[in-house]
């Protein structure tokens, strides 16, 4: 019992959590509402509205910054590690399922007239992100923070 008050009272790790809980639910909400039905693989997939990946970034950045304060290793080693993420997930996966799509179009829909090239299962499509999604998961991120940290 003691190791769920530990787990708990860490609030970079809560934050952390939180933020990518709740990017999650979000991504899932408005795939419903555009898609007008539910997949379950939005709940633990990556890409979509909004970045879950970046809110979990900046809310360990948030979080550190304000325990630890903006000068301290802590800070400095979430803050590189959210750069990167961020950067990551606008360029190279970004291209990634960009790539996945047009692969899918050319093998599921044999627009080349390939016989014989068969993909076992379509390439997932929603890897990477939009400067926006990437943006909007970064203020959630640091939005939960600045509320869950008031109860710290």
């Amino acid at each position: 019992m003691e190791i769920w008050n530990e787990i708990l009272g860490n609030q970079v790790l809560v934050c952390s959590v939180a933020g990518w809980t709740v990017a999650q639910v979000l991504k899932i909400i408005i795939d419903v509402v555009l898609n007008r039905s539910f997949n379950p693989e939005r709940l633990f997939g990556s890409g979509g509205m909004p970045s879950s990946h970046s809110a979990t970034v900046c809310a360990l950045t948030t979080a550190s910054g304000l325990k630890y304060g903006v000068g301290s290793f802590e800070f400095a080693i979430s803050f590189v590690v959210a750069m990167v993420v961020m950067y990551d997930a606008m360029g190279v996966r970004r291209e990634t399922g960009k790539q996945a799509q047009l692969l899918n179009s050319v093998f599921f829909e044999n627009i080349l007239n390939l016989d014989g090239v068969l993909l076992q299962e379509k390439l997932k499509e929603y890897v990477g992100h939009t400067p926006l999604q990437v943006a909007a998961g970064a203020v959630l991120g640091i939005g939960m923070t600045l509320v869950i940290s008031s109860f710290y």
